[in-house]
């Protein structure tokens, strides 16, 4: 399995990007949640596309950051577990309470958890036995 590291992390991404739009679909769509959020003064629908795109950014950013602690330190998977439960922490401070009414902020913070926990999990692997630093 460490020699498809690559490929196996691009399926959690993509899994954390199908679960976003699955839970987006669900939420807004079949429940009928009004995701929109405060930026300013104005309000603003949250679409699909912005799910997407934030959860690749996410996922994109985690694997990259990985990848770079992977290079320079033995303890890779402790560092960028520890960077990545403050971003996600950090992340719940701030996007939630910007949505606009109970619902859209508990969309929120679901959809944040949700990425979040799926590249927490699923990104880290043991490093290929013999490899260099």
């Amino acid at each position: 399995m460490t020699k498809n590291l690559p490929l196996v992390r691009a399926i959690v991404a993509a899994g954390a990007i199908v679960v976003a739009v699955a839970e987006f679909a669900l939420l807004h769509s079949a429940a009928g949640v009004d995701l929109s959020v405060r930026s300013g003064s104005s309000t603003r629908q949250v679409t699909v596309g912005a799910v997407i795109v934030a959860a690749v950014v996410a996922a994109l950013a985690g694997w990259a950051l990985l990848a770079v602690l992977e290079r320079r330190t033995d303890r890779s998977r402790v560092w960028w577990t520890s960077t990545a439960v403050t971003v996600l922490l950090l992340s719940l401070v701030v996007g939630p309470p910007s949505g606009v009414g109970g619902a859209a902020k508990a969309t929120l913070a679901l959809l944040h958890l949700s990425v979040g926990l799926v590249l927490i999990l699923g990104l880290p692997r043991p490093r290929p036995a013999g490899a260099d630093r």
